[in-house]
């Protein structure tokens, strides 16, 4: 497993652990000029939960591969938090927000993978 790989499947499980729902990975390598290879959406319920969400994978992550976000953006109002790591960019939404959004329409080239939801 390579390392984009292995940091990929760690923010999955920290959404997940989260209980974090909906989650896309949008895969970017075959469209030109994009921002990076592998978009990651998730939302939580509240702003609480996206703001726990976020902490938890930023820390977990950090623990667990020695990867550190880059940035961070969205805490204070925490309605969308974007996490940069690098090839990697994490978005954790509130359910409106990312309807409004709609990231992954504005997206549609890339190859969609939907995560199935852990109750």
């Amino acid at each position: 497993m390579n390392e984009t790989t292995d940091l990929i499947n760690k923010i999955i499980e920290s959404i997940q652990e989260k209980k974090g729902k909906n989650i896309i990975v949008a895969d970017l390598n075959d469209i030109e000029d994009s921002i990076c290879q592998y978009f990651i959406i998730c939302q939580g319920n509240s702003t609480s939960q996206v703001m726990a969400i976020a902490d938890f994978i930023k820390d977990n992550v950090q623990r667990k591969t020695g990867n550190k976000a880059f940035g961070m953006e969205g805490m204070r109002n925490a309605q969308w938090v974007a996490m940069d790591y690098g090839n990697i960019l994490v978005h954790v939404f509130l359910p409106e927000t990312r309807h409004f959004y709609n990231l992954e329409h504005l997206w549609a080239d890339a190859k969609l993978t939907s995560i199935p939801n852990i109750d």
